[in-house]
């Protein structure tokens, strides 16, 4: 198996530079972009394995570059801020983005949040079967979910969260849970933002997301799953 490809998008050269030998260290393969429209480039020709996205950077915004993604790849992306209110970070998993780093940072601090998301976004789920939930059709084993018969396009964490409570419907997960068990402890934002993946879930796979049948809240326990 080939060397995983990272691509760092940020236009200040000291954290690409420094991120970029610490992953060589790690035996990465690593490409670096230093602006919106770079970063979009580099991604269609090279298709990486995950993407660190700096969210403010010329010519096209990180925010501009993740939405566009997110139309056609559900590939890891962890957003680089120097922002670190609640509101940014909620702002960042509505656009798609896997998870978020608050700079000042350490590079180790990133290495291991990489190593994370890759490690959730491949992580063998052993059902061997699709499983039908009313109008929804989870493909446990490939790591698809069609609404209706139609592919629903989920980001990885997602999907983790997803499979997670359909491993096990009717079980309550609380929040802490949730970090726990779907995304292997290594989620460090706010335990609130699990309510932000659940709704970006439920605006995905529910009729109506204000009435939701497939993921219930839980009062008092947090979030289960419905079969």
């Amino acid at each position: 198996m080939g060397k995983k490809k990272i691509l760092l998008a940020d236009d200040e050269q000291n954290i690409t530079e420094i991120l970029k030998a610490y992953l060589e260290k790690e035996d990465y393969e690593v490409f670096i972009a230093d602006n919106g429209q770079q970063a979009l480039d580099i991604f269609s020709a090279m298709v990486p394995d995950l993407l660190v996205l700096d969210l403010m950077m010329p010519v096209l915004t990180g925010e501009q570059v993740c939405r566009q993604i997110r139309r056609h790849s559900r590939v890891p992306i962890i957003m680089l801020t120097a922002k670190g209110s609640e509101e940014d970070l909620v702002k960042g998993i509505e656009m798609g983005a896997d998870d978020y780093i608050v700079k000042p940072f350490r590079p180790r601090e990133v290495i291991a949040k990489i190593k994370a998301v890759l490690r959730r976004s491949e992580a063998d789920v052993l059902v061997s079967h699709p499983l039908a939930f009313g109008d929804l059709t989870i493909d446990f084993q490939n790591e698809t979910v069609r609404r209706n018969a139609m592919p629903v396009k989920l980001t990885p964490t997602e999907r983790k969260i997803l499979i997670t409570m359909a491993r096990n419907p009717g079980r309550p997960y609380s929040r802490d849970q949730l970090i726990e068990f779907a995304l292997d402890g290594d989620f460090d934002g706010y335990d609130r933002s699990i309510d932000t993946y659940i709704k970006s879930l439920r605006k995905k796979l529910e009729p109506d997301r204000h009435h939701p049948v497939h993921i219930k809240t839980i009062h008092g326990r947090g979030y289960q799953f419905e079969s």
